[in-house]
């Protein structure tokens, strides 16, 4: 028995190393046998010096012509230096001496998928496969996969993927990168149902319990799917990705509390991530606790300082809270990074006009409604920016321009009739107000909402009651 198998592997090799170049240079030598030559070629592939390995190929198929596994050799080599058709030819030769060798039909293929023929490449690892057994079978279809997705058939990755784990169902290449191609082809009954059986076979799989639930949330059986994800941390606890997944199945569900507590988990399992922080921020943020979300934004600006969406959403935790400056000065680094968004100068005029800062406000709702003339919301917070500010004149241009820009919303004739009682033209804001009744009597809520002492107004009740009596409000 050796005592230090790897040190003498060594020396052996550098022998060869050194019987390798007294026949390159003509001085006496040792004869090489082929399985010499290929260690030799491999020392100078693993150096990158792969002329010096073409050098010992070429050296070695002169002493052994026949040799399938030298050509395999040489082919790699050649692959290596962009060669391809010579990799094919010389493949092909190896194949009339040796056509049992992987390593043929894994070359071959990508010499295929390097000349950009795809179906060759399709139509040679479909035929091998018929040729090899067990884990030569299981490589061929992994390459075979590899080819489907260069060649943009992701049906049929999927389809090899579910074989390799029909024949090996604890194959852990295979059941990573099936829970990728399950939720890209959508196919997740199919998972639900391979998984399920590769579970009764080996129910500590905790991959395949992490495969079941990721399809049981691809089609929103959030339930089943937390329930699945569980068994997955119980058998490994630092399962971080299934505690990850798992926050968003309870999101999905609105339980925000169980979602903070297996985010949390997240974070103690592994690196913090802006998106983790984040997530826990929203759910604070949807239970109504905006410091917590707040402190949970600002830990993901902290760890990605250029995403103006944190900056924005830290500003809104402001807004909630009625805190105008605060919501200020985070809409200003959101507006650093993109300073046209339309939410951003939305919420930015909502600050200034609580701030009673109008002039500043009607610039950024100006802004909202040149980028998004169509929407209604810009439109809708300038014109009541107008009125706050008693611009009555500018509020009815405005409530004109945004009837022809949104084709005739309703609800700009309210905001008209409103100016127009405003600035005293009584007989032309009633018309308003029977135009806007006309189209939608819902929005009269809005209207009185503008308008509180209006019922004050005999011929606005006159007209409310006259049209209630022909349709209902």
């Amino acid at each position: 028995m050796r005592d230090n198998p790897y040190r003498e592997d060594r020396e052996e090799l550098k022998e060869l190393i050194i019987q390798y170049q007294n026949l390159k240079h003509g001085r006496n030598h040792s004869f090489l046998e082929e399985d010499a030559f290929e260690r030799i070629i491999d020392y100078y592939d693993e150096k990158d010096d792969i002329p010096e390995a073409m050098e010992a190929a070429e050296t070695a198929l002169e002493q052994f012509p026949y040799s399938a596994s030298l050509m395999i050799k040489k082919a790699d080599l050649l692959l290596a230096t962009r060669k391809y058709q010579e990799a094919l030819d010389i493949l092909e030769t190896a194949e009339l001496f040796d056509s049992t060798d992987l390593n043929l039909y894994i070359l071959k293929t990508d010499a295929y998928l390097a000349l950009d023929q795809q179906p060759k490449a399709v139509e040679l690892l479909e035929a091998a496969l018929t040729q090899f057994e067990g884990d030569e079978r299981l490589d061929l279809l992994f390459e075979l996969a590899d080819v489907y997705d260069d060649y943009e058939e992701f049906d049929k990755v999927f389809d090899c993927l579910k074989l390799i784990l029909e024949a090996d169902p604890t194959n852990e290449e295979a059941l990573y990168k099936i829970c990728f191609w399950t939720d890209f082809t959508g196919r997740n009954e199919e998972s639900i149902r391979l998984h399920q059986q590769i579970i009764e076979e080996h129910p500590f799989s905790e991959l395949a319990w992490f495969n079941l639930a990721a399809a049981y949330q691809g089609i929103k059986l959030y339930e089943k799917s937390i329930d699945a994800y569980q068994y997955a941390v119980a058998i490994d606890e630092k399962f971080d990705y299934a505690y990850r997944n798992m926050g968003d199945a309870y999101l999905r569900l609105r339980k925000y509390k169980e979602a903070i507590e297996v985010l949390e988990k997240v974070l103690e399992l592994a690196r913090p991530e802006d998106v983790i922080y984040e997530a826990i921020g929203h759910c604070y943020h949807r239970m109504g606790k905006f410091a917590q979300a707040r402190f949970n934004y600002k830990k993901a600006v902290h760890l990605n300082p250029d995403d103006s969406k944190l900056h924005y959403k830290i500003a809104v935790t402001y807004m909630l809270e009625e805190q105008w400056s605060g919501a200020v000065k985070q809409l200003e680094n959101a507006m650093r990074i993109h300073r046209t968004v339309p939410e951003y100068n939305l919420a930015m005029g909502e600050c200034m006009m609580h701030l009673k800062k109008f002039r500043d406000a009607i610039q950024y709702f100006g802004t909202v409604v040149r980028h998004k003339p169509k929407n209604t919301a810009g439109w809708e917070a300038l014109i009541r920016c107008l009125l706050k500010a008693e611009l009555f004149a500018e509020a009815l241009e405005q409530s004109v321009a945004a009837l022809k820009s949104t084709d005739g919303k309703p609800l700009f004739y309210y905001y008209a009739s409103t100016a127009l009682f405003a600035m005293g033209k009584t007989k032309e804001a009633l018309l308003r107000l029977e135009n806007g009744m006309e189209k939608s009597p819902k929005l009269l809520k809005k209207f009185m909402e503008l308008n509180p002492g209006i019922l004050q107004n005999n011929q606005v009740v006159d007209i409310i009651a006259r049209y209630k009596k022909g349709k209902k409000i």
